[in-house]
């Protein structure tokens, strides 16, 4: 299928072929129709599968469709990140350049003076992170009242992060009338409950179970003692041409001590991770983009908000105490049916964590044995560390490989 199949508008599909989109991805040829006839939509699907463009085309279809129509925030985007903001703010500015719609991103860390003055002159998509977008609303600079489209993106990463009673006074705010889409990579109860409150006989679409990985990221593994880690990853920087990678690490100050060395070793790198302002966090990741910086060293508050369209590398430094994690930090790679690769690096005190990845995957992580710095440092871990998912499993038995 083709885009040019869907009945999209000869100024998206024109937009489309600039940004070098021709055939979509599986749940854009699904939703987009969908969408456009006006129904509500349950997406359960992984980063990378192209999300983003399925749900804002036919948003920006509706709009080419009005030319006449009331000036007001028409369509509501609400996204737990802001970098995410960011990315789907870039991309209806890209898929909607020649359309007279307007656009406005809001989200807090930042003064909030430009983003209330982008809402005074009447926007018609407004894309929104929660707590910023309340605080708007309580102050009466923000009327949603009279929106058409309500889109939850990363439902899950919201209740992860605490946004989920946010995200109900703000809906409540909204038109019951209103056409509502809701997307999420994992699908808790409390997500599948907030679901069935909202959604109107909705459309389902299922790209992939919880914890499935794209087909097109090969998964490795080097096991190697945790002092030579970035001795290793300096190894696969100089050996291997990828001019972007992104590395994952368990902590801020991990990230931030990372960054410094690998600069100290004449690798062009910078970090990102909450503790960071928006200016530095936009700066680090427009680097990155613009491959000014080879590495970008990122925590997991970052893992759902960096969209880089052709990704080839993502090593984790650190596993992930969730395996879900590792789902979604290996998602920046991948994207969109590109090729990429995931690397991570497993300590002896980090095997209980790769084998609850491979439980959630169903698959077993191959090993490379290119390694100049072979795990040496056999310590077994304390007796009570158990990774968090198989805390809330108990004695319940999970299929799949283990890793002895």
């Amino acid at each position: 299928m083709q885009f040019s199949e869907l009945n999209l508008s000869n100024e998206i599909l024109r937009a489309l072929e600039d940004a070098g989109y021709t055939e979509p991805t599986p749940i854009q040829s699904e939703a987009i129709p969908e969408v456009m006839a006006g129904r509500d939509l349950l997406g359960c699907a992984q980063t990378g599968t192209g999300k983003t463009c399925a749900f804002a085309v036919p948003i920006l279809e509706r709009f080419a469709a009005k030319p006449d129509r009331e000036k007001k925030i028409g369509a509501l985007i609400i996204t737990p990140t802001r970098e995410l903001a960011l990315q789907i703010y870039e991309s209806f500015v890209d898929y909607g350049k020649y359309l007279d719609v307007t656009y406005a991103v809001v989200f807090g860390g930042v003064s909030q003076k430009p983003q209330e003055d982008a809402l005074r002159k009447g926007v018609d998509v407004l894309i929104a992170t929660p707590g910023r977008l309340w605080d708007l609303m309580g102050q009466k600079l923000c009327d949603i009242s009279k929106t058409d489209v309500l889109v939850l993106d990363e439902a899950d990463r919201m209740l992860d992060m605490g946004f989920i009673h946010d995200v109900k006074r703000i809906v409540q705010k909204t038109p019951r009338s209103r056409q509502t889409l809701l997307f999420s990579a994992t699908m808790p109860q409390e997500i599948a409950d907030l679901a069935a409150d909202m959604l109107h006989d909705p459309h389902r679409i299922d790209i992939a179970p919880a914890g499935s990985t794209v087909d097109t990221i090969r998964q490795f593994v080097y096991f190697v003692d945790k002092e030579r880690k970035r001795d290793l990853l300096e190894y696969i920087l100089e050996k291997s041409a990828v001019s972007s990678v992104l590395v994952f690490t368990r902590t801020k100050y991990g990230a931030d001590r990372l960054g410094r060395q690998l600069q100290k070793d004449g690798i062009k790198a910078a970090s990102i991770h909450g503790d960071k302002s928006q200016g530095a966090r936009q700066q680090a990741l427009n680097s990155f983009k613009a491959h000014k910086v080879r590495v970008l060293v990122a925590t997991d508050i970052a893992a759902r908000g960096i969209d880089i369209y052709e990704l080839p590398l993502v090593i984790n430094f650190d596993l992930p105490q969730e395996a879900e994690t590792y789902v979604h930090r290996i998602g920046r790679t991948g994207r969109a049916g590109m090729p990429g690769v995931a690397i991570s690096f497993c300590s002896y005190d980090e095997k209980l964590l790769l084998s609850d990845v491979e439980w959630l995957t169903g698959e077993l992580l191959t090993e490379l044995t290119d390694n100049p710095y072979p795990m040496k440092n056999i310590v077994p871990p304390k007796k009570d560390f158990v990774p968090s998912s198989f805390k809330s499993i108990g004695k319940k038995q999970r299929r799949g490989p283990r890793r002895k």
